[in-house]
């Protein structure tokens, strides 16, 4: 009996980690870029109180076994990857990817991060950062007197200067792809680090070799499925709610043990 009472509050637990996580993607919902995540579970260990073939008598053999678990617990918490919505903006600085990648940005201590928030500016010696100030990698610096930007959807950067009518190529915006994004780390402020589970970077030109394409003027909304998102936390809430009954249950069965012995 005290064995159903653990075993129901592993899953307590685990349906609490649940419903933690499907807030996340709920308060994320208007988020750039931002990629929603779920929570896998597995099964604990076994007693085994009679193992499968075993031989109670001679000459018999029994088919099944006997075991009783030990609850579950989560084990991994993946981000799902599919693509978000492009919802056009009208601001040249701002961009989407369309289909597989990642904008790479530097960081203040030298290191690369990744993200798919394409909401850029410009910073005050004219070079396309983040929000927070992290400089686009490879540096894409747009010179004093730009009138009009361009980037194409291969991530060619053009801008017009002045009163002049052909339009001048200052950089090209990379895409870089890894071949298990789900093992990248997320750091927050829409950015995530390399793992050696997520394999390593791999750079291109997008629209090409599966790269996604560059939108200008657009903007990658959340993946998440605000109503697939309230229907996993009602059954969530269902199995918090079983596994809490669960324990009443062996609870109440103490309680008429424990009444035989007065």
């Amino acid at each position: 009996m005290i064995r159903a009472l653990k075993t129901a509050a592993t899953g307590m637990l685990a349906q609490q980690l649940n419903v933690d996580n499907i807030a996340n993607n709920l308060a994320n919902i208007n988020t750039t870029g931002f990629k929603r995540s779920k929570v896998e579970f597995q099964d604990l260990f076994y007693q085994t109180n009679r193992a499968p073939a075993s031989v109670p008598r001679q000459g018999t053999e029994t088919p099944t076994s006997l075991e009783i678990g030990y609850g579950t617990m989560p084990v991994a918490s993946p981000r799902i990857f599919s693509q978000g919505e492009l919802l056009p903006t009208g601001n040249p600085l701002d961009l989407a990817i369309n289909g597989d990648g990642f904008f790479r940005v530097l960081l203040a201590d030298g290191t690369y991060a990744y993200t798919r928030d394409g909401a850029f500016k410009l910073s005050g010696d004219g070079r396309l950062v983040t929000t927070d100030g992290e400089l686009i990698d490879p540096e894409i610096s747009v010179p004093e007197g730009t009138t009009s930007i361009m980037i194409g959807r291969d991530g060619t950067v053009a801008v017009t200067i002045g009163n002049e009518t052909e339009p001048q190529e200052v950089g090209r915006i990379e895409i870089v792809r890894f071949m298990n994004p789900a093992g990248l780390k997320a750091i927050g402020r829409n950015l995530y680090v390399e793992t050696p589970a997520a394999g390593d970077p791999i750079p291109g030109t997008a629209g090409s070799e599966g790269n996604g394409e560059i939108y200008q003027g657009y903007l990658e909304t959340s993946n998440v499925e605000i109503v697939e998102e309230m229907v996993n936390m009602i059954v969530a809430q269902r199995a918090y709610e079983i596994n809490s009954k669960a324990i009443k249950t062996a609870d109440d069965m103490l309680a008429i043990v424990n009444n035989l012995a007065r």
